[in-house]
């Protein structure tokens, strides 16, 4: 019969992964207004920013550009940094079980060109969205911030 761990068994511990992300608030100006680019993820179609991990030898700025271009379907002029937000989360890395340690550089990007119909698949959809109606789409608090920080850059808060 197994035994149950007493309280003073130490739990095992995950190996700590940092993971380092960017990804960007593409806008554009419309008839009624600034509007960004949003997409939407996962079988929860859950609404956030076009980002995704920077690959070796990338930069976080090119990779906020490759990512817009590949999530939402646009290309876009990159033209600030906006902020680097940090988090916690528990995944998989192979077959290993880790603690990931995130960092996701956001940037202000200006729409260029290009169609957001024409989002990569792992994209369920991506939208132009008026400025002031983003956060209340958004589904991470934190994402919700960057866009608050990309309104003030723009004269818009």
């Amino acid at each position: 019969m197994p035994t149950q761990p007493d309280a003073n068994t130490p739990k095992p511990t995950l190996t700590t992964v940092d993971q380092v992300s960017s990804g960007g608030v593409a806008y554009r100006e419309a008839e009624a207004g600034l509007e960004v680019a949003l997409i939407s993820v996962g079988p929860q179609q859950r609404w956030q920013l076009p980002k995704g991990l920077v690959d070796a030898g990338e930069t976080p700025e090119a990779t906020a550009v490759r990512e817009v271009r590949e999530e939402a379907g646009i290309h876009t002029e990159l033209l600030r940094k906006i902020e680097t937000i940090e988090y916690w989360y528990v995944g998989d890395k192979g077959r290993q079980r880790v603690r990931f340690h995130k960092f996701v550089h956001f940037f202000l990007l200006r729409y260029t060109s290009g169609n957001i119909k024409d989002h990569d698949r792992e994209v369920n959809e991506a939208r132009w969205v008026p400025l002031e109606r983003a956060t209340e789409m958004l589904a991470f608090k934190t994402e919700k911030q960057v866009v608050e920080k990309a309104k003030a850059l723009l004269g818009k808060a």
